[in-house]
């Protein structure tokens, strides 16, 4: 029944079997759980009841847990979410195939996506799996892994962290690194709040509302005007989806993350984390406190910057204070840029790359500039080498008055492509001959 509606569903998993579980016969006659010191079944209290944990050091163990995942996917889930990885509970006296509790503990959550990132090359290569865990290791990148940053507070201090820990966590690896929007712990009803993250959360690897059941994370229980400013964020979040589309191709081939520092553009910025760049052509600086009427942004040097909303022509190299609005967060475009937008969507089931509207800001001083913007088929695994894809390249040249804009095309030698209608928008152009 989701499915029907264009939702892709994405299950909790935990890697804990209470004792008192249907599973629980099952698990000990199977060999899959960790152990106690004599060999026996290990055995601990955590807050949800007695438990034991699934041993995947043990090939029983990771066959076992496998197959559970295979079950699950049998019922159409199109993603799986691993919580409690650390693992959260795991006494130092328990025994795993491979070491103790204390030699395992920190690559848990890394080995056990490897698991699930395994189990589908071998069986459904084809496809891409989604695998979101709360708990990893220097490397998960390479199995897809989509971390996020815990059980975060649901004020204005848990949000003020975020964008450092995202920033940070790009850099060495980990490109999806992101918040529950709106926080989670706590029974904290603040619109603002909401309103900010969300806002934020346009600009953030990952859109995902998350919180404990004190308040719901749904848009649709908050205030009339709540729902409205978080509905024009998940728009903007939609329409961004062939920009964000080639963030995402460029990470995959380079490594790139996709909140970037603004040193990657200015390198005397190299302690600001207020302020970040959303691939190489955006300029986002989140409101991270409350009743916020201005605030200082970092225009990093040797570009100018457009806001997104007004077009307003800042130059680079700057400190200025921004008058913030109620209904955006302060966001620029970089002079020279392409900006792809989609049209309007319910569901990713009706993006539609053939047809979108292309924005260029053009500026004086950008003699010329170039963007790619990537697609396939958004569900093969490894699109790009088997040649399902097709790049589009956009490049401006821009002297004597005189604005050349060019579009070409690379085309996988695997992928059937279709005609597209580009409509081509261009700011900070008089319209004089």
């Amino acid at each position: 029944k989701f499915k029907k509606q264009g939702v892709k569903t994405v299950l909790i998993t935990e890697p804990f079997i209470l004792s008192t579980s249907k599973k629980w016969d099952e698990a000990v006659e199977k060999n899959i759980l960790a152990k106690d010191s004599v060999g026996n079944p290990a055995r601990f209290d955590f807050y949800f009841g007695n438990t034991g944990i699934v041993d995947i050091y043990n090939k029983k163990g990771r066959d076992w847990f496998w197959n559970i995942y295979k079950e699950i996917r049998s019922l159409g889930v199109k993603g799986f979410w691993g919580d409690l990885g650390e693992p959260e509970v795991h006494p130092t006296w328990v025994q795993h195939a491979s070491g103790s509790a204390n030699e395992v503990h920190n690559i848990y959550g890394h080995d056990w996506a490897k698991l699930i990132y395994e189990g589908y090359q071998k069986e459904y290569a084809n496809e891409r799996p989604f695998i979101l865990m709360r708990a990893g290791y220097s490397g998960s990148q390479r199995f897809g892994m989509v971390p996020w940053s815990g059980d975060v507070n649901r004020s204005w201090g848990g949000l003020q962290s975020q964008p450092e820990i995202a920033l940070q966590m790009g850099m060495q690896g980990m490109a999806y690194m992101h918040s529950d929007l709106g926080g989670f712990s706590g029974a904290n009803l603040n619109d603002e709040l909401y309103t900010r993250w969300l806002q934020y959360g346009v600009f953030q690897p990952i859109f995902r509302p998350h919180a404990q059941e004190e308040v719901p994370s749904e848009p649709v229980f908050r205030s009339e005007k709540a729902k409205m400013l978080a509905k024009q964020s998940i728009k903007l979040r939609y329409s961004l989806l062939p920009y964000n589309y080639q963030l995402v191709f460029e990470n995959n081939q380079y490594g790139k993350p996709l909140m970037r520092p603004l040193f990657f553009n200015d390198k005397e910025l190299k302690e600001v984390a207020t302020s970040y760049l959303w691939g190489n052509d955006f300029l986002v600086s989140p409101v991270l406190a409350s009743k916020v009427k201005e605030q200082q942004v970092y225009f990093p040097k040797d570009a100018v910057w457009f806001d997104f909303y007004t077009d307003e022509k800042i130059n680079g190299n700057q400190v200025k204070k921004i008058l913030v609005k109620e209904s955006s967060i302060p966001t620029y475009v970089k002079g020279g840029a392409f900006i792809p937008l989609a049209k309007a969507m319910q569901t990713t089931d009706e993006y539609n790359f053939n047809i979108v509207d292309i924005h260029y800001y053009h500026d004086d001083t950008v003699n010329n500039s170039k963007s790619q913007l990537y697609n396939d088929d958004g569900e093969t695994a490894n699109a790009f080498e088997k040649g399902m894809f097709e790049l589009v390249t956009f490049k401006s040249e821009s002297n004597n008055n005189l604005l050349k804009i060019h579009f070409s095309s690379k085309i996988g030698k695997q992928y059937s492509t279709s005609k597209k209608k580009f409509d081509l928008i261009i700011h900070n152009i008089s319209n004089t001959s």
